[in-house]
C-alpha cells in the first residue's frame, strides 16, 4: 500500500501531492495545539497551586507528554506555543488552522513575538504578519527570522529578540551521541582565561605520551580532557609498550563501572575479561560500541553483576545500596511515560507509600523528582495513578482515566535478563492520606519568573528604543 499508492502519479502530481498533505499536516498540528491550549486553559488557573515545585502547568505537561509521547520539556514548549497562538496570535493562528502555514513559520513568529506585551502592538503585528507570511514558506531561518523582526520593529521595538554574547551566556553542554562511534558532541563558551588555560593544559597531556602512540594530536587532546574530568592529570599512552614511561592504568577506565545483568547462575561466576562483550549501554545513554567496552575491561574498569534481591522485604524505609543498584539498572530511566531522566539521576519511590508498602523491589522504581512530586501530590479525584508488577511493569492511569504501560528500560535492551521480583505481600490496612508532607515551594511563581525574564530582556533594548526616539537635531 505505502509504496504503490503513488505508483501511477506523474511527478507533478508527486510534487502535488506533497504540497496538499503537507498542508493538510499543517492544519492537523494547528488543531493539535487548539486543544492543547484548551486543556491549559482548563488546567491552569489555579493561584493556590502556583508556587508548587510541582505546578498546575507541570501536571498539565505530564498529561501531554504521554498522550504525544514526547518529553516534559517538549510538551511544555507546546503549551507555551499553543498560549501563543490562542491568546497573542489569532489571525496567524486562523492561517495555520487553514493549512496556510506551517509549523516551522509558526514557531518562529511565536518565538520572535514572545516579548510584545502592548495589547495594540500585539494586534498590528499579528495582522500584520498574517497579511504577508503565506509568502515566507520558502525563506531560508535567518531570512524568515529577519522577516518577522522587522514587523516587530516597526510596532514595538522594544520587543526585537537580539543575540548577545556575554560572560554572563558562558556555559558548557554536552550534545548529541553517536553511538556507532561511541562518541558525544560537546561546546561551550568560557571565560577567555579560562579556555587559555584548558587550551595549554590538553596540549601539555597530549605532548606527555610517546611517539608511538597511535592517536591523532586532536585525538589526544579529547582524550585529555575525559582524563581530566576522570581526576587524572597526565594522559595514559596507547603504544602499547611495557617500559613506556607514559603507560599506566587509565583514570578514564577506572572511573567506570561496568554492571553485569545476569541471573543468579550465571552471576555467580568471576567476571571473564577475556570474553567478547554483549551489549552495553550508558545508564540513561547510548549503545556503547564493543570495541570500545572490550577496551575499557582491558584499561581497569571495574566488572560487578547485578544480583535479583531477595523475595524478603527490607525493614527499613530507604534501600540498600543492593537494592539501590538492582532497581536503577533495571529501570535505566525514570518510569513515568516518555521521560528519559536517567534513573542514576532519578528518585527511588515506592508505589504503594511506606510503611504500607514494602521496601522491595516489587514496589520500588525510579522517578525523576518532577515525576516524584507530581506521582506524590497530584493524586486522588484529578490526579494520577499507577500499579507496579514485579516484573517491573508500571500501568499509569491519567486524570481523564486514560492508561500508558511503560516497562523497564532493561527490558527492552537486554530481554534475557530475567528481572521478575516476588510478588507483593500486603495484609495491613490502607496507607495514610500523607497530609503530613508539603510540596516544595518556588520562589516565585511560573508567570512572574517568566515575566522576570521577558522585562530583563526588553531592558536590554531600552539604549536602541531612546536613540530612535530621540527628536531631529533642529
Amino acid at each position: 500500500m505505502f509504496d504503490s499508492r503513488f505508483s501511477d502519479t506523474s511527478d507533478a502530481g508527486l510534487i502535488a501531492a506533497i504540497a496538499e498533505h503537507a498542508a493538510a499536516e499543517a492544519a492537523a498540528a494547528a488543531g493539535r495545539l487548539a486543544a492543547v491550549a484548551e486543556l491549559v486553559h482548563r488546567r491552569c488557573g489555579d493561584d493556590q497551586r502556583a508556587h508548587w515545585a510541582c505546578d498546575e502547568w507541570d501536571s498539565a505537561a505530564a498529561e501531554i507528554s504521554a498522550a504525544l509521547g514526547v518529553g516534559h520539556r517538549r510538551a511544555s514548549g507546546q503549551m507555551y506555543l499553543s498560549m501563543a497562538l490562542r491568546l497573542r496570535l489569532p489571525k496567524v493562528a486562523a492561517l495555520f488552522l487553514d493549512g496556510k502555514l506551517s509549523a516551522r513559520v509558526i514557531s518562529a513568529i511565536a518565538w520572535r513575538t514572545e516579548l510584545v506585551e502592548d495589547a495594540d502592538a500585539r494586534a498590528l503585528i499579528d495582522a500584520s504578519i498574517a497579511e504577508h507570511a503565506g509568502r515566507w514558506d520558502a525563506l531560508s531561518q535567518y531570512k524568515l527570522d529577519q522577516s518577522v523582526d522587522f514587523w516587530v520593529d516597526r510596532h514595538d521595538p522594544g520587543s526585537l529578540r537580539r543575540t548577545r554574547a556575554s560572560a554572563q551566556n558562558r556555559d558548557v553542554s554536552i550534545g548529541g551521541q553517536d553511538p556507532e562511534a561511541g562518541t558525544t558532541s560537546l561546546w561551550g563558551r568560557l571565560l577567555a582565561t579560562d579556555a587559555t588555560i584548558l587550551q595549554r593544559r590538553l596540549a601539555e597531556m597530549a605532548r606527555e605520551v610517546c611517539d608511538d602512540d597511535p592517536r591523532s594530536m586532536g585525538e589526544r587532546r579529547a582524550d585529555a580532557l575525559g582524563t581530566l574530568a576522570a581526576g587524572g592529570q597526565h594522559l595514559s599512552c596507547q603504544c602499547g609498550g611495557p617500559e613506556c614511561p607514559a603507560s599506566g592504568p587509565d583514570p578514564r577506565a577506572t572511573s567506570v563501572v561496568i554492571h553485569v545483568l545476569a541471573d543468579a547462575e550465571a552471576a555467580a561466576g568471576q567476571p571473564d575479561s577475556a570474553a567478547v562483550p554483549g551489549t552495553a549501554v550508558i545508564a540513561g545513554g547510548s549503545i556503547i560500541p564493543t570495541p570500545l567496552l572490550s577496551e575499557l575491561i582491558r584499561s581497569g574498569a571495574r566488572v560487578r553483576p547485578v544480583r535479583r534481591p531477595p523475595s524478603t522485604a527490607e525493614l527499613r524505609y530507604r534501600p540498600s545500596t543492593a537494592l539501590d543498584e538492582f532497581v536503577r539498572m533495571r529501570d535505566l530511566t525514570c518510569r513515568f511515560p516518555s521521560c528519559d531522566r536517567p534513573a542514576e539521576k532519578c528518585d527511588l519511590d515506592h508505589a504503594i507509600p511506606w510503611p504500607f508498602g514494602p521496601t522491595q523491589a516489587s514496589n520500588i522504581r525510579a522517578l525523576c523528582r518532577k515525576h516524584h512530586l507530581m506521582k506524590t501530590f497530584w493524586t486522588g479525584t484529578g490526579g494520577w495513578s499507577d500499579r507496579q508488577y514485579p516484573d517491573g511493569t508500571i500501568v499509569w492511569t491519567s486524570p481523564t482515566c486514560a492508561t500508558y504501560t511503560t516497562r523497564p528500560g532493561s527490558r527492552l535492551l537486554f530481554p534475557a535478563w530475567n528481572s521478575t521480583t516476588a510478588e507483593l505481600s500486603i495484609t495491613a490496612g490502607p496507607p495514610e492520606s500523607g497530609n503530613d508532607l508539603m510540596m516544595p515551594a518556588r520562589r516565585r511563581t511560573r508567570a512572574a519568573d517568566r515575566a522576570y525574564r521577558h522585562a530583563v530582556e526588553r531592558s536590554l533594548n531600552d539604549a536602541r528604543v531612546a536613540e530612535r526616539n530621540k527628536p531631529p537635531p533642529f
